[in-house]
């Protein structure tokens, strides 16, 4: 009787973080085309390049795209928003799919276009020393802010996959 044992092993490589990241600029170009040139072909550029700058250093938990209306003091994130929490596969499948589906037709009259980032633990364990150098290698900077809430719900919809990590896609939706 014999026996056998099979390891696999991934590394995440640059190639794998722009693979993943152009599935986002993609979805970010169809949310152009379908709600009045928001976010512009500038924008969606700049947040492809950190989204791969912080995919490959590991230093994404979460990111949100998408329309935000103020409503009193607060905001709220409005139809059509995609969320995308990084998820480290540690061998296990997950799905890659095709960029799209996002619902036409939603209203964003008042609401302004614009993003939230969170970072993982990874990124709190650097110095502020080297989270400013990190931080000047992107194309804009990040300023705090509360995180808004949802007007609506979530839900989870798409997933992006490449060399053992994932990017899982939640889309908010309104309740009517």
């Amino acid at each position: 009787m014999s026996s056998y044992t099979i390891t696999e092993s991934t590394t995440f490589t640059l190639t794998h973080a722009k693979y993943i990241s152009s599935k986002v600029a993609a979805d970010l170009k169809r949310i152009q085309r379908l709600y009045n040139g928001s976010p512009t072909d500038s924008e969606i550029a700049d947040y492809e390049a950190e989204l791969t700058e912080l995919l490959k250093a590991g230093y994404l938990n979460e990111v949100t795209y998408g329309f935000q209306r103020k409503v009193g003091e607060a905001k709220e994130w409005i139809q059509p928003t995609l969320i995308y929490a990084a998820k480290d596969l540690a061998g296990a499948y997950w799905d890659d799919d095709d960029p799209g589906k996002i619902i036409p037709g939603a209203d964003v009259s008042g609401a302004y276009f614009t993003s939230y980032l969170t970072y993982t633990p990874a990124w709190d364990r650097l110095t502020s020393a080297q989270q400013a150098a990190f931080k000047g290698t992107l194309p804009f900077q990040r300023t705090g802010m509360a995180q808004p809430s949802v007007n609506g719900y979530v839900t989870n919809d798409r997933s992006y996959s490449a060399g053992g990590r994932a990017l899982s896609r939640s889309s908010v939706r309104s309740f009517s």
